[in-house]
């Protein structure tokens, strides 16, 4: 498999947040207002201006103590991207040749922000009120086309954040999920088959986050998804409808 892959092992994640604040700071996104509510997560979601988030779980382990589970949370970037199929201009969402990255551009404006974001597996997506725009991780793909990592990967200080040919990631993950079997018998690798942002997890996904474990159905887009391009036609039909009648009264 050609192009780019993250590959990010929590196991040895301390949810520092340095991927965070260097994904803010390359792509030249503001600070968003946060508050205390009950969490060390902040902020409290993914938005338009945050593409990363390292999300905090808390959970009871076997002995009874508490455990906490980091979850550095993404755009995976899927081999066959759902959101893809939403536009009706095959050019509103591109993949890079070179990376593989899925890509958003401005021509998404014209589309339904809620459908593009239902569309997606992960429940990536985030739109800006005021304009529409939709925005997500891009993979540092200016970055990565000049040879370097992405801004998250490189301020890793504990190697949880790692990148590069899609193929060799693979073989990392699998390498690494073999050394940490006997120490958590739990641990997986999620993602391997078909997105390009993988995690080694210690123990079950649903600990760590509801979308932690999501796939990508093989024909790209989902049966939910599906209904809902169905349903669009007969949405603007019936505010058609509406509009006739109104100027008939």
């Amino acid at each position: 498999m050609s192009g780019k892959a993250f590959f990010i092992d929590t196991t040895v994640c301390t949810a520092c947040r340095g991927c965070q604040i260097a994904c803010k700071q390359w792509n030249q996104l503001p600070a968003t207002k946060t508050e205390n509510w009950g969490s060390f997560q902040n902020p409290k979601d993914l938005s338009f201006y945050t593409y990363k988030l390292v999300r905090f779980s808390e959970a009871l382990g076997s002995d009874g103590k508490p455990v906490w589970y980091f979850f550095p949370d993404q755009c995976r970037h899927c081999l066959e991207p759902p959101c893809k199929e939403i536009p009706e201009d095959p050019n509103a969402i591109i993949i890079d040749a070179i990376s593989g990255a899925v890509l958003y551009t401005d021509k998404l404006k014209k589309e339904s922000s809620e459908d593009v974001r239902e569309s997606c597996p992960y429940n990536i997506p985030r739109a800006e009120p005021k304009t529409g725009y939709i925005a997500k991780c891009t993979m540092c793909v200016d970055r990565v086309h000049n040879g370097l990592l992405p801004a998250c990967v490189k301020t890793c200080p504990t190697g949880a954040m790692n990148f590069g040919d899609r193929d060799e990631m693979v073989a990392l993950a699998n390498k690494r999920l073999a050394e940490v079997k006997s120490q958590f018998p739990k641990a997986s690798v999620t993602g391997l088959e078909d997105v390009r942002v993988f995690y080694l997890l210690a123990d079950e996904p649903a600990k760590y986050h509801e979308y932690a474990l999501s796939t990508v159905k093989p024909e790209g887009i989902d049966r939910k998804t599906a209904l809902k391009r169905l349903a669009r036609p007969l949405r603007e039909l019936s505010r058609e409808w509406q509009a006739i009648h109104r100027l008939a009264g």
